[in-house]
C-alpha cells in the first residue's frame, strides 16, 4: 500500500460516518471519524502522543503527537477538520455517505470540504511516526465542530485547553487552486481570513386583530423597509496588500488595476475576474448577506415584533463598531427604531508571508509547479486557523490541485450537491503535503507518496 492508497481508503472511511453538523451541540457526532482516526494509528501507538478531548458528548476532537527528533526545532501542527455540513438528499444523484468512485472522480459529503485535507494529514503523520522525526514535535489534529465555527472544536480548546498542543506553525483549508491569469500559471494559498459580524436587527409595531390594520404600525413593513436600505447600501471596501497582490497577478488594464487597488472598483470592473467575480468581491469587501427574517406567528394576529438576520464577514483590519456604523449610516432616519444585536463576533485574522513555513509553502509549491506565481489570498469564510492566530501562531491553507481546477471551480464544490474531489487533486495534494512536511521538519521522515 502507498501513502495515496492509505489516504484514499481512510477518506472513504471518514465520508461513510457522517459526521453531519446541523448546528445544533447533539449533531455532529464525530467521535465516530475520532474512532476512525485512532485505529489508523494503531500500529504506532507507541510513537504517537494520543490525546481525545470531548466538551459535549459524541463531539470528540482528537490530537496524535509524534515527539521532536530536535527539541530546538519549529513545531508543525496540522488542523484537519472531522464534521460535514448537511445534505438535501434529494438534489444529489450519488449517494452522499456511500463514497461511490465513478470516472476518476470521489462523491461524497466532505469529500473537499476538508476530509481529503484531514485524511491527507493523517496519513502524513502517521507515516512520520513510523520513520521518524527528525525536527520538532508534528501534530495532527481531527478537529470536531469546524462547520459550526469551532464551539465545541478549535474555540473550546482555544478557551480551555490552548496548551495540548503547539499552534505556533499550522497548516489547514485551503489552497493550491490555480488562478487563470494571463501568459501563465498562479496557485493561490491562504494566508488570512474574513471575520465574524453577525447582527440580529430589531423592529417593533403595533399588536392587534389582523381584520382591523388601519393606523397600526406594521412590524413587518417596518422590516422589509430596513432589509431593503441595508441591501441598497454599498459595504465598505478595502486596498490591503493581499487584495493588491491579488489583483495586479491578473494584469489588467492600469485604470482598472487602479479602481480595483484603491477599493472602488465597479461591478464592470470586478465582471474581469470572469468565473471569480464574486470570490473577489467578497476578498476586498465586508460582505452582508441578508438570511433570516422572522414576524409573527398567528395569520390573524399583528405581529408587534420581527427581525432580521445577517450573516456580515469583515476583512482584516475591520472592526465590529464600522460595522455597527454602516448599518446606522444605511438605516438613515430610521436608525433610531432599529436595535443592533450582536451575534457571533470575531475579528478578521492574518498571517504575514515571512515566515519559514510560507517559504516551505513556496518551494513545495515551485517543486510541482515551477514556473507558477504563488499569490497570497485571504478566505473569504471561516476556519480553524483563526484560533492558531489568536494564540500568536501562523496559519496557513494548503492542498494542491491540477490546473484545470481553478479556485472558482474548486469553491464551487463547497457544501454543494454532488460534491466531488478529483482523485488527480488527492493524489497531487498527498505528495505535496509529504514533501512540505518532510522539508520544514527537514529530514526524510515523510517519505514517498
Amino acid at each position: 500500500m502507498t501513502l495515496y492508497d492509505d489516504t484514499l481508503a481512510l477518506l472513504r472511511e471518514l465520508i461513510r460516518n457522517a459526521c453531519v453538523n446541523d448546528l445544533t451541540a447533539d449533531s455532529g457526532a464525530e467521535y465516530r471519524n475520532a474512532d476512525t482516526l485512532e485505529r489508523f494509528f494503531a500500529d504506532v501507538k507507541d510513537a504517537v502522543k494520543i490525546q481525545r478531548f470531548e466538551p459535549h458528548p459524541g463531539r470528540v476532537s482528537i490530537a496524535f503527537s509524534v515527539p521532536a527528533g530536535d527539541p530546538g526545532a519549529e513545531p508543525l501542527t496540522l488542523l484537519g477538520h472531522t464534521d460535514v455540513v448537511p445534505v438535501d438528499e434529494d438534489k444529489w444523484t450519488k449517494p452522499p455517505f456511500e463514497a461511490v468512485i465513478e470516472d476518476g472522480k470521489l462523491y461524497g459529503r466532505g469529500a473537499v470540504d476538508m476530509l481529503f485535507i484531514t485524511a491527507t494529514q493523517a496519513a502524513v503523520t502517521r507515516e512520520v511516526a513510523r520513520r521518524g522525526n527528525p525536527g520538532g514535535e508534528l501534530t495532527f489534529v481531527g478537529m470536531a465542530d469546524e462547520e459550526a465555527r469551532g464551539g465545541l472544536g478549535s474555540g473550546w480548546l482555544f478557551e480551555n485547553r490552548p496548551e495540548a498542543f503547539s499552534w505556533k506553525n499550522c497548516l489547514s483549508e485551503t489552497g493550491g487552486s490555480h488562478l487563470p491569469v494571463p501568459g501563465g500559471d498562479a496557485l493561490a494559498f491562504n494566508v488570512g481570513e474574513k471575520g465574524a459580524g453577525q447582527r440580529r436587527l430589531h423592529v417593533h409595531g403595533d399588536a392587534g386583530h389582523g381584520s382591523t390594520p388601519f393606523g397600526k404600525v406594521s412590524a413587518v413593513a417596518k422590516i422589509g423597509e430596513v432589509a431593503r436600505r441595508i441591501a441598497a447600501a454599498e459595504p465598505p471596501a478595502t486596498s490591503n496588500d493581499v487584495w493588491q497582490g491579488f489583483v495586479k497577478a491578473f494584469q489588467f488594464d492600469p485604470e482598472t488595476e487602479k479602481a480595483l487597488t484603491r477599493g472602488d472598483g465597479s461591478a464592470a470592473d470586478y465582471e474581469k475576474f470572469g468565473n471569480l467575480a464574486a470570490h473577489a468581491h467578497a476578498s476586498s469587501h465586508t460582505t452582508v448577506a441578508q438570511t433570516v427574517l422572522r414576524a409573527g406567528g398567528a395569520i390573524n394576529v399583528l405581529p408587534s415584533h420581527a427581525y432580521l438576520e445577517m450573516d456580515i464577514r469583515p476583512f482584516p483590519g475591520q472592526k465590529q463598531e464600522d460595522i455597527d456604523a454602516f448599518l446606522r449610516a444605511a438605516l438613515g432616519d430610521m436608525a433610531d427604531e432599529v436595535d443592533i444585536e450582536h451575534l457571533i463576533t470575531e475579528d478578521a485574522t492574518e498571517s504575514s508571508t515571512d515566515t519559514a513555513l510560507w517559504r516551505a509553502i513556496e518551494d513545495t509549491a515551485h517543486e510541482f509547479f515551477p514556473n507558477a506565481q504563488v499569490v497570497p489570498v485571504h478566505a473569504t469564510g471561516g476556519s480553524d486557523l483563526r484560533m492558531a492566530r489568536r494564540l500568536g501562531g501562523v496559519g496557513y491553507g494548503f492542498a494542491l490541485h491540477a490546473p484545470a481546477r481553478d479556485m472558482a471551480s474548486a469553491n464551487d464544490e463547497l457544501h454543494s450537491h454532488d460534491e466531488c474531489l478529483y482523485l488527480e487533486d488527492l493524489e497531487l495534494t498527498v505528495k505535496a503535503y509529504a514533501s512540505l512536511v518532510n522539508r520544514f521538519l527537514g529530514g526524510a521522515g515523510a517519505g514517498a507518496a
